[in-house]
């Protein structure tokens, strides 16, 4: 007779497969069901696993996911999204959680069940990320602070504990700042495109307005949007019949409101030079023109200059080469340090025993819930009056981490120094990968020897003196942090790549790596900086002072040691990094790499003290 294998939770998922399409609205929306992180696409949803056993958490977890994005799939219109959709991670993120909590409102106000379920999913993942635990803002993204404070304003609903402290400590920061703009939130909590204005303006309350990119109203059609702002002006040299309509449809209310913007408004000097001869240009009774200071281009030293970030990239290696072409020098690289793979698989089966050591000594005992203690079953056979005995497991110092490692792919690694630290950050990975600690592999050098098209553009400018930076950036995303090892394998041949390796800007390297991390929801965040030198760039330090690009990465180590939101620590290749960076080490042989950078990253993870402070505080390797 043949075994019954029917599983007891299938009735269930059938169920709300089936309830998840009827709320979203689509008949012919694919659910599965994974332990892979839930997703969704335009066509499918991927929801949490539920096992046989249907615990309690499981169907919550996945009922509050479904729904979510159910919601999200009714109500959210991806072309209304992408047309006000900012340039900078920061503001993406903030926009993003925003409108994530507009749509979980919505169907709050038409089907109250959904918010209960919402709430479960959400004390999960603050659970999971540690929000409760947090003692300042620093330990919240305030993207996802952000969210929760839209989700309460919207619904009027107490949050789950995790968010409520998560929003607590972002909140008066966001009131301070925000709180004239999120006070309309109810009149446009309907209208996608309304709330998307409203979201784009708290982002700039909160002080990211550099990060929108361009104005999404400006690109649209004047005769198609009749209530255009009257602050928008017409270019120079368009047609009178153009204007007209514009001033006969203003009404009393409009003209004097655009009254009170203008004599708010800054007219720079460009503006002025602009207008034809023998037009005024309105100005402030009383006031001179005065020129808008341009955003900072760092965050570390506002007198930081860039003569141009037009040419500059931010681009993932599988962009920068052919399938082909990176399985080929992949294989190149495996072929090249075959001899050196025993020795750092060694390294990182050590460094993998000492974290999962720690796990294993990472237990309570005696709970009164948890994960039944099968070891202590035998006293309630002896005694059935005796309580079940229940264990929990602790929280890791390395539990819920992100690890950065930033490559420094200048034309002098070129050779056994760059192909010693991709190895050794491929077997990093895919240990690190091993015990949940995610990782991320960047690299930074620019597009081109000598300046490339930004000098160009200089010298075509009449040479400015003291441009500021003077190349073409180039920050390479050889695998992001949530993205598996064995997809970003590949990637990492493309350090052989001829040519690929130019000159190194670390100031702006770094700082761009410490704002990915920022951003990041995990508890803890470590970045390690792998370099052979100085900042050079020839172009740059040939108009500017000697010190101009050193005196930068001095200033960003500053701000990321100062603010403390990322442990920071450098590994110089040849090179005495210590005279930087606080937490630093220098090898004087490329194979002594893979041993260091196993032991500072075992070291961080130790919990001794004493045994932490050894190491980090080791400023050369012998």
């Amino acid at each position: 007779m043949p075994q019954n294998t029917d599983n007891p939770a299938d009735p269930f998922k059938k169920a709300l497969a089936e309830a998840t399409r009827v709320m979203a609205d689509d008949r012919d929306l694919g659910i599965s069901y994974s332990v892979d992180p839930p997703g969704a696409t335009a066509e499918a949803l991927r929801l949490p696993q539920v096992s046989r056993r249907m615990t309690r958490d499981e169907v919550l977890l996945a009922r509050g996911t479904a729904d979510a994005f159910a919601l999200r799939h009714k109500y959210h219109d991806s072309a209304t999204h992408a047309r006000f959709l900012p340039s900078g991670q920061m503001a993406r993120d903030l926009y993003e959680a925003m409108e994530t909590a507009r749509c979980e409102a919505l169907g709050a106000r038409t089907m109250p069940g959904t918010a209960s379920n919402i709430d479960a999913r959400i004390a999960a993942e603050t659970l999971k990320k540690g929000y409760a635990q947090a003692s300042d803002p620093a330990g919240i993204p305030l993207p996802a602070a952000a969210g929760y404070l839209v989700r309460q304003l919207a619904t009027g609903r107490p949050l789950p504990p995790g968010a409520a402290h998560a929003v607590e400590l972002w909140r008066g920061f966001i009131e301070e700042q925000a709180s004239g703009t999120l006070g309309s939130l109810d009149a446009v909590l309907a209208d996608q495109a309304s709330f998307a204005r409203l979201a784009r303006k708290v982002i700039e309350d909160l002080g990211y307005g550099d990060q929108l990119g361009d104005d999404p109203e400006t690109e649209d059609d004047p005769q198609d949007e009749p209530d255009t702002d009257a602050e928008e002006q017409p270019e120079t040299g368009s047609e009178d019949e153009q204007q007209a309509p514009d001033e006969s449809d203003v009404s009393p209310e409009q003209e004097q409101d655009d009254s009170l913007d203008a004599a708010q408004a800054q007219v720079s000097p460009d503006d002025l030079a602009d207008a034809p001869e023998g037009e005024e240009t309105d100005l402030p009774e009383g006031e001179a023109p005065q020129e808008q200071p341009p955003q900072p281009v760092s965050e570390a030293d506002p007198e930081y200059r860039v003569f141009c970030t037009e040419f500059d990239e931010e681009i993932r290696a599988e962009d920068l080469a052919e399938p082909i072409e990176l399985e080929r020098l992949r294989a190149y690289l495996d072929q090249q340090l075959d001899p050196l793979k025993g020795a750092v698989g060694r390294l990182a089966n050590k460094l993998q025993r000492r974290l999962q050591a720690q796990q294993n000594r990472s237990w309570e005992f005696d709970r009164e819930e948890g994960i039944l203690d099968a070891g202590r079953l035998a006293r309630v056979v002896a005694n059935p009056t005796t309580p079940l005995s229940f264990k929990v497991e602790k929280d890791t110092e390395f539990r819920d981490t992100v690890v950065t490692l930033l490559l420094d792919n200048s034309g002098s690694m070129r050779g056994r120094p760059i192909s010693i630290a991709a190895i050794c950050a491929d077997v990093l990975a895919r240990t690190l990968e091993r015990c949940d600690v995610k990782v991320e592999i960047l690299g930074f050098t620019t597009r081109a020897w000598k300046g490339g098209q930004s000098r160009e553009r200089w010298l075509a400018d009449g040479r400015d003196l003291s441009p500021g930076r003077l190349n073409d950036l180039r920050h390479i995303i050889y695998k992001s942090a949530d993205a598996p090892w064995r997809r970003a394998r590949q990637n990492l041949g493309l350090m052989m790549k001829e040519g690929l390796l130019k000159e190194n800007i670390d100031g702006e390297a770094l700082e761009w790596a410490h704002r990915r991390m920022q951003v990041r929801p995990e508890a803890r965040k470590i970045l390690m900086v792998i370099s052979d030198g100085a900042p050079v760039d020839d172009s740059t330090l040939s108009v500017n002072a000697a010190s101009f690009l050193e005196k930068h990465l001095r200033d960003v180590i500053a701000m990321v040691e100062r603010r403390k939101v990322v442990e920071l620590m450098a590994i110089g290749i040849g090179h005495d990094v210590t005279r930087y960076y606080q937490r630093a080490l220098t090898i004087t042989d490329v194979e002594q790499l893979a041993g260091a950078m196993t032991e500072q990253l075992a070291a961080l993870f130790d919990k001794d003290p004493r045994a932490r402070a050894r190491m980090i505080g080791i400023r050369k390797a012998s």
